[in-house]
């Protein structure tokens, strides 16, 4: 974490690697921090951004002794994704959903492109979280005027429905649409993504679980598990699939062609399965990979998947990379930067979906 009042002495690898007097490159394959005597980190374990203190490093590297840093929590700490998540007991992934919330979102800030949130506004939300759903749903808007849209803004919906959730886990489409003024497609979407999420969860802390098992220790009606049971299969080939696509982002990165950035895997019709990689310092504005036709070129930087139709997109400046769902970074690199390879079609199609394992 970024320790109260700290902020402007954070330091990326870029930052760390020019004090060093070395390129981005010599610093990533001599991994100088992996030595037991370099500073440590103040991002999480496993972040993909490495931070450190910049009065740490400098001290290191002159030879003088390490500056301790604060060691007491104070509200005023800044948590990045994990470290928010182990705040509120959920998964990172679940974090994703709880900083739509308008209590945490106007808070959230980047510090050298990794997100950060105080650890006081999460604590406040954790509070209020519990007191929400020690009152019930009192209170709640009711009902939806005919022809109107959702009366909640659509990056709470989440949130909104896990509360419901919290609260009681046999929770139904009918009272979902009630308190919230949802409409029925929108409450059909929620309820059962978030039960897949958090059957995933379990499955995950406890992989000796069957999914069946799992669902019912989260105490869903069997009435609602098939479709909990077949959003948590696509939820793990989710989470099977991300580091794969982050691990090419950062090669894209590392040979200059995109900036930093943490892959999100989107969910289309059908439940597919697609990501996006944002590129720059190239012709091509992004990379859309899709696991029924791996990856492709897109003509659009800031909606770079597009609409699903059910059919490969084609067109000028589209163009399949490999016949492999999930071709090495490298093969991929190789592919994107000669034009003489790939194709206008993809020359196979993967069938989207597969058997749900914890």
């Amino acid at each position: 974490m970024i320790r109260a009042g700290r902020r402007k002495y954070t330091q990326n690898s870029e930052d760390l690697a020019a004090a060093m007097g070395v390129t981005i490159g010599t610093f990533r394959n001599k991994q100088p921090y992996a030595d037991d005597a370099f500073p440590p980190l103040i991002s999480s374990d496993g972040a993909r951004v490495k931070l450190w203190d910049s009065e740490q490093t400098a001290a290191h590297l002159a030879g003088r002794p390490m500056p301790e840093l604060p060691q007491e929590d104070d509200e005023q700490d800044l948590l990045d994704r994990n470290e928010a998540a182990a705040e509120l007991g959920v998964s990172p992934k679940t974090w994703d959903v709880y900083k739509t919330h308008p209590q945490i979102a106007p808070h959230l800030t980047k510090v050298k492109g990794v997100e950060h949130c105080p650890r006081g506004i999460v604590q406040a939300f954790r509070t209020g979280k519990k007191a929400g759903a020690d009152a019930g749903p009192k209170g709640r808007p009711k009902g939806r005027p005919k022809g109107s849209g959702d009366m909640v803004p659509r990056d709470e919906i989440s949130a909104r429905v896990g509360d419901l959730l919290d609260e009681d886990p046999a929770v139904t489409l009918a009272t979902v649409q009630e308190h919230l003024g949802l409409s029925y497609a929108t409450a059909a979407r929620a309820l059962p993504r978030l039960r897949g999420e958090r059957i995933a969860d379990l499955l995950q802390t406890e992989p000796d679980l069957t999914p069946e098992q799992a669902a019912t220790r989260l105490g869903y009606p069997t009435a609602v598990q098939r479709t909990a049971l077949a959003s948590a299969a696509t939820e793990l080939r989710a989470r099977q699939v991300q580091p794969y696509l982050q691990r090419v982002a950062d090669v894209l990165a590392g040979a200059g062609l995109a900036e930093a950035q943490d892959v999100r895997v989107q969910r289309l019709e059908g439940d597919v399965l697609a990501a996006a990689v944002a590129l720059s310092g190239s012709g091509t504005p992004a990379l859309v990979w899709d696991e029924r036709y791996g990856w492709r070129t897109a003509v659009s930087r800031r909606h770079p998947i597009g609409k699903e139709t059910g059919t490969p997109p084609e067109g000028e400046g589209i163009r399949y990379l490999s016949e492999h769902q999930q071709p090495e970074p490298a093969q991929l690199l190789a592919a994107l930067t000669d034009a003489r390879r790939g194709s206008k079609h993809p020359k196979a199609v993967h069938r989207a979906g597969g058997t749900l394992r914890g």
